[in-house]
């Protein structure tokens, strides 16, 4: 399994340390959020993209779900498909392609050879897409919000998305044969751990207690990390001294 981390800075894959908005790629054909993957690469590569899991409804992890469904448009039917809770659906429709922000792209697809298609998800569900096997799992938002384990036939990795101090994602990830890694959110330095708590994410310290609900080793890589607060989470991450701490880099490959 091919795992990268969207760049959301122009002109510096590779060298940004920063992610202002959320998005992974998977074998470079199945998108996890779009904050930033309507505006990574050319046309071309966007509509390798077949299939996107969405985990919540936050600009910052699907802002760019309109431009992607733009640049990728044919007019063949052969279009996006979105996979996310009833919840972010519903959201779609209510709050982003209302014909306000932007034109109502999924009543459009009803009629028209379609734009995109959604598909609901039910968490602890498994569905196939694209040759994974794709696990929504709930975790501790201030919205509903999905993580997701994702397997093939040789690795198993975990996306914990935004949360706060959560329980199944971690249950779920114990039972689950070959993990090779979890990206787990680490979003404020310790000076706003009230900022955390009120807006349901991970200091390093919570991060590390997160952690520690692994019953085995991983590769564990730090990511939905602030830019503002970039230096300061890493170095309170590197303190801890966590086994298999990795800060995420992005537009590189990860293979697992």
């Amino acid at each position: 399994m091919q795992v990268t981390l969207v760049p959301s800075a122009a002109g510096l894959k590779g060298l940004c340390p920063d992610q202002f908005l959320t998005s992974f790629l998977i074998n470079d054909t199945v998108g996890l959020d779009a904050g930033c993957l309507g505006l990574y690469g050319s046309p071309a590569e966007q509509a390798r993209v077949k299939h996107l899991l969405l985990t919540h409804s936050h600009l910052d992890h699907l802002a760019s779900l309109p431009m992607l469904i733009d640049n990728t448009y044919t007019g063949t039917g052969d279009c996006l498909t979105v996979y996310g809770s009833e919840e972010v659906l519903d959201s779609l429709r209510r709050d982003v392609f209302n014909n306000r922000l932007w034109p109502d792209f999924i009543t459009m697809s009803r009629t028209q050879p379609p734009f995109v298609r959604l598909q609901p998800l039910e968490p602890g569900r498994t569905v196939e897409v694209a040759g994974l096997r794709v696990t929504p799992v709930p975790v501790n938002h201030v919205v509903p919000t999905l993580g997701y384990i994702i397997e093939d036939d040789g690795a198993a990795v975990a996306f914990s998305s935004d949360t706060a101090p959560t329980d199944e994602l971690w249950e779920r990830a114990n039972r689950t044969p070959n993990l090779k890694a979890v990206f787990l959110e680490a979003t404020f330095p310790e000076a706003l751990d009230w900022l955390a708590k009120l807006a349901y994410h991970l200091t390093p310290s919570r991060f590390a207690a997160e952690a520690r609900k692994l019953t085995r080793p991983v590769r564990l890589i730090a990511v939905h990390i602030k830019p503002r607060y970039h230096a300061q989470v890493v170095k309170e991450l590197e303190a801890l001294g966590l086994p298999g701490l990795e800060i995420g880099l992005f537009g590189i490959s990860y293979q697992f």
